[in-house]
């Protein structure tokens, strides 16, 4: 029995010294990539930092078992509240970072509110469908796919190549597009630029509508002048007020009653303070992943500061400047830039990605549309930060699921095959819809 122990210890070693060895040898390799980059053009720093980010949310996401698909399905199926608790959290303190960096006047376009219509029900509806059906939404099936998960993996090919398609169909769904968008879209871009169904719901419908954001209207901003609104107007009531009354929701649905029967057997009854003492056991009990949530939120916060920095000190506003003075302007938008969240952004570069694959294998062509020419550019991979940073996500998540042991592939079966596949071309449709 003795020897059979020391087999298994020596087993399990040298699977510890395999898994770490494959972790530094990733680390290695990025480094590697990192420091070519940098030899080749200072200006590619700008990518080495959006790598190295990418990593690091790779890293939390996976330490943390970050998953906003479990975290309704944990809840409604299994009364579980611990994702669900540690969303709310994470956006607690997202509200907090963002109010942050708007008093500083450090914040990035895409750090802001989106367009508001019915289109976002819709999106999140057939966003959430398949979250649940793919195992993952589009961040979480990005992480585990670095964890070895092959359902997620297609999930994230369906996502790549869903979007790309379905921002460029046109044809016979051109004639179903209402006249009233048809007519707003001419308005703004000449019509030979509205190659698909899609630019013309972007242009004649969607940038039409109005963003709300609370601290820019007239009541908030005279009421609480000053930095105060961006605490008072986004954080406190667009975020966190809604989220204590969510976090008490999920409470009671999900938490009292096991609590506070325990609470009445130990003590004959229970009021007011032990309902307060059950939401805070709620809480701590996923102080971990809370933790995580709260490093994801500084980290956001962090890589928008370091991003609009460098930009600052190139002279620049948009990676796509620094392409052009390095002579690389194939893929740029029309007036020169490329899609530059300049933080944690999944959906858009994945569009990117599939699109210029199917470009280059001659099955569409994007170059003129709305969506690429205009908008967001089609640079070529090794050219594009945000999709590195998406490629650094994923050797993030493989990294520490390494290093815990935690990584092997798991091809997908059977059914999988299908709900892979179908809930990552709803995850993109609705992301498309919803504008990432």
């Amino acid at each position: 029995m003795e020897a059979v122990k020391n087999l298994e210890a020596a087993g399990k070693s040298h699977s510890v010294s395999k898994s770490t060895y494959w972790a530094f040898l990733i680390l290695g390799a990025l480094a590697l990539i990192s420091l070519l980059y940098i030899r080749t053009n200072i200006y590619y720093m700008y990518i080495v930092v959006y790598i190295w980010f990418g990593v690091a949310y790779g890293m939390l996401l996976q330490y943390g078992r970050f998953c906003i698909a479990s975290a309704s399905r944990d809840l409604f199926a299994a009364k579980v509240p611990r994702m669900a608790v540690v969303v709310l959290m994470t956006l607690v303190f997202l509200s907090i970072i963002q109010a942050i960096l708007a008093v500083t006047k450090v914040s990035t376009p895409f750090f802001q509110p989106v367009p508001a219509g019915i289109h976002l029900l819709i999106a999140g509806l057939l966003f959430g469908f398949g979250m649940v059906i793919a195992g993952g939404c589009a961040t979480g099936s990005t992480y585990k796919t670095g964890e070895g998960h092959g359902t997620s993996l297609l999930a994230l090919l369906a996502l790549i190549f869903g979007q790309a398609i379905f921002v460029t169909l046109g044809g016979p769904l051109n004639n179903l597009l209402p006249q009233s968008w048809v007519q707003a879209a001419a308005a703004k871009v000449p019509s030979d630029k509205l190659s698909s169904w899609y630019d013309t719901y972007l242009m004649g419908y969607v940038l039409d509508k109005p963003t709300i954001q609370l601290s820019k209207t007239g009541f908030i901003a005279n009421t609480f002048p000053g930095f105060a609104k961006y605490f008072v107007g986004d954080a406190l009531l667009n975020v966190i007020l809604p989220a204590v009354i969510l976090l008490v929701a999920i409470y009671v649905y999900a938490a009292r009653k096991g609590f506070i029967k325990k609470r009445r057997k130990a003590k004959g009854s229970a009021g007011f303070s032990d309902e307060l003492a059950g939401i805070w056991n709620m809480l701590v009990q996923s102080k971990k992943t809370i933790f995580i949530g709260f490093l994801i939120a500084v980290t956001i916060g962090l890589h928008i500061l370091v991003a609009k920095g460098m930009l600052d000190k190139f002279g620049a506003t948009n990676f796509g400047e620094l392409l052009a003075r390095m002579d690389h302007k194939e893929g740029l938008t029309a007036a020169g830039k490329v899609f530059d969240p300049g933080y944690w952004f999944m959906t858009t570069q994945q569009t990117q990605l599939g699109a210029w694959l199917l470009d280059k294998i001659g099955l569409i062509n994007v170059k003129d549309s709305v969506f690429f020419g205009l908008l967001n550019g089609i640079p070529a991979p090794w050219d594009n930060p945000s999709l590195w940073m998406l490629i650094g996500l994923i050797f993030g998540a493989m990294v520490t699921a390494l290093a815990s042991r935690e990584f092997k592939f798991h091809p997908p079966k059977g059914e999988l095959i299908a709900w892979g596949l179908l809930g990552g071309l709803l995850l993109g449709i609705g992301s498309r819809l919803g504008l990432g």
